[in-house]
């Protein structure tokens, strides 16, 4: 192996903007920042989610945030700042590196994920199973 996760992670974080929980926690509610929720739908529906939070996985991510995809979200094509977060930050930042690489201005991703939004006393919102999905329907 030439590089391992480490590595891979010492170089995005190098690249990308991270910001704390307690940042993250200040933009809540505010209209010109989407937060983005990058686990897999089974953690999401155990361990809720940040109120609002765009659910985009990341083993799709590329393919909704790009306009020419059929399974596009119109959500990433406004021009806001987007919050990027998982469990615990690592995929967040992995995936904040891969959308500044396709153009996609704004881009920061939270510190400890949802893990330590939880910590500084940010609100979880329930995620139904009937959500799964929901952003296929068209």
């Amino acid at each position: 192996m030439k590089k391992g996760y480490k590595q891979l992670l010492t170089e995005a974080n190098a690249v990308i903007e991270t910001i704390t929980a307690a940042e993250a926690l200040q933009a809540l509610g505010q209209q010109e920042v989407v937060f983005v929720d990058i686990r897999d739908q089974p953690e999401l529906e155990c361990h809720g989610k940040i109120p609002g939070a765009v659910h985009a996985s990341r083993g799709m991510l590329e393919v909704i945030v790009d306009p020419d995809s059929s399974f596009h979200q119109p959500v990433f094509s406004a021009n806001r700042r987007f919050l990027l977060y998982c469990a615990g930050g690592v995929r967040s930042a992995f995936a904040a590196q891969r959308l500044q690489e396709m153009g996609l201005e704004h881009v920061a991703h939270i510190a400890g994920g949802i893990n330590a939004w939880k910590q500084v006393g940010g609100p979880v919102e329930h995620v139904k199973q009937r959500e799964r999905l929901s952003w296929i329907r068209r």
